[in-house]
């Protein structure tokens, strides 16, 4: 009986991951369907991408994060 009840655990298990990765591929789906037609969705993915811009238009970029630094234990350590 134990068995039987962790089968059916797992078995829900995995269709809820089932049906996860279904709408995701959903979202895929559509993502491809509208870049393939749809000016607009091309546009975005071009500008947030290739950080593509318009004319008069200023695409600003932050600088990655510094590297951190030596933490105060390793200091107090030397």
């Amino acid at each position: 009986m134990v068995i039987y009840q962790q089968k059916h655990a797992e078995m829900q298990a995995l269709r809820s991951e089932v049906e996860r990765v279904q709408k995701e591929n959903n979202q895929y789906v559509d993502q491809i369907k509208s870049l393939k037609s749809d000016p607009a969705a091309i546009e975005k993915e071009a500008r947030e991408q290739l950080h593509y811009t318009r004319r008069g238009e200023v695409v600003y970029v932050a600088p990655d994060p510094p590297a951190k630094a030596a933490t105060d234990r390793a200091k107090n350590d030397k």
